[in-house]
């Protein structure tokens, strides 16, 4: 069962519920007031979620079938683009454990059942106000602070950098794929300063190839097996490089990326073999705005793809390298894309052979 009413210029709540008869009340509490879409089943509601439409508030019942309400908060909040989305548990289950244990999970308040439509309306309407305030007090403190936000980035964007002077890249591709990767991250639905956040730590993505010896980073030719096993653990190095971001964001967010942006849908990518939604978002989205750019860009050893070329690999990978629910928003947001990559265009000419025009290794 899925119940779904939009008016664009309401906040949209998510109910979840497998209990029809609760749904029905809850959309009738609710309805006046603002968008309310339903879902019955917690994987359903992490698949509305992830639509690209993110609700405003969700309001989630415990004891369903299959995946409980506990685990959708979970992954909700171990989610970079998910985790600023209030959560509001409604249940029977009301025992001061099952409490702070949601609590600790990230939620931010309880409604015991039986529902209370007053109850309701007051806990939705408060806390979607302090969830205003405070994204508005992000906004002023990010204002108030912009000086040492500008300084802490500049460090960050030189400690990517360092890896270029080692790789056959350009200052110009990581700035590139930032770009990309903070516009499929706003196109799937990430708050404004996550999106900021993203592109900022998507520099860092290779940072780890800081390890990686000269003789295999500058290596015109293909490598051999021994050489790519020490290639792939530049993901490793990168998170190790970055370590343990304490209170940061952004660091923590740039150690994720750095480590899975190699991992793939299918399982066959690296360091770790991730398969499907256990590689995080970040590190699909980067993989995604990172392969673009590398295809569609000139190297020494390489001309550069035409754009429909690597769009069309972009397509064949969806399901196997490839999110393939992020494939068809980054296609829509290619424009844009575009508008990016003509802005910071390279000045590089290189003259290449026919030969040297195979497909790259995206390392």
């Amino acid at each position: 069962m899925e119940v779904e009413m939009i008016e664009a210029h309401r906040q949209t709540i998510l109910v979840v519920d497998d209990a029809p008869a609760n749904i029905d009340l809850l959309v009738s509490t609710l309805k006046a007031d603002y968008n309310v879409k339903a879902a019955t089943r917690g994987e359903r509601a992490l698949q509305i979620v992830r639509s690209g439409d993110p609700p405003d508030m969700i309001l989630l019942d415990i004891m369903m079938p299959g995946m409980d309400g506990f685990e959708v908060c979970r992954q909700l909040k171990e989610d970079f683009t998910t985790r600023h989305i209030p959560v509001i548990f409604i249940t029977a289950k009301i025992g001061i454990e099952d409490e702070i244990r949601g609590l600790d999970l990230g939620a931010v308040d309880y409604i015991a059942k039986p529902i209370s439509p007053p109850v309701v309306q007051a806990r939705v309407h408060t806390h979607l106000a302090l969830y205003d305030q405070n994204r508005e007090l992000d906004r002023r403190v990010k204002k108030q602070t912009a000086q040492l936000h500008e300084t802490r980035l500049r460090i960050i964007q030189r400690l990517g950098r360092a890896a270029e002077y080692k790789d056959n890249e350009t200052g110009l591709h990581v700035i590139r794929m930032s770009h990309y990767s903070r516009l499929l991250g706003e196109a799937i639905g990430m708050s404004e300063s996550e999106s900021d956040q993203l592109l900022n730590a998507a520099p860092m993505h290779d940072i780890g190839k800081i390890g990686i010896p000269d003789r295999i980073l500058q290596k015109p030719g293909k490598l051999d097996a021994e050489e790519w096993t020490i290639m792939q653990t530049h993901s490793q190095i990168g998170a190790d490089i970055l370590g343990d971001a304490g209170d940061s964001n952004l660091l923590e967010m740039a150690r994720i990326v750095a480590l899975t942006h190699h991992e793939k849908w299918d399982g066959s990518g690296y360091p770790n073999g991730l398969v499907g939604e256990d590689i995080p978002r970040v590190g699909r989205i980067v993989a995604i705005a990172d392969v673009f750019d590398a295809l569609t860009s000139v190297r020494p050893y390489k001309k550069a793809w035409p754009v429909e070329e690597a769009v069309a690999l972009l397509r064949d990978g969806a399901g196997s390298h490839f999110d393939p629910r992020l494939i068809p928003s980054f296609l829509e947001i290619l424009p844009k894309v575009l508008e990016i990559k003509a802005r910071y265009a390279e000045s590089l000419d290189v003259e290449v052979s026919d030969s040297q025009t195979t497909p790259i290794l995206i390392a």
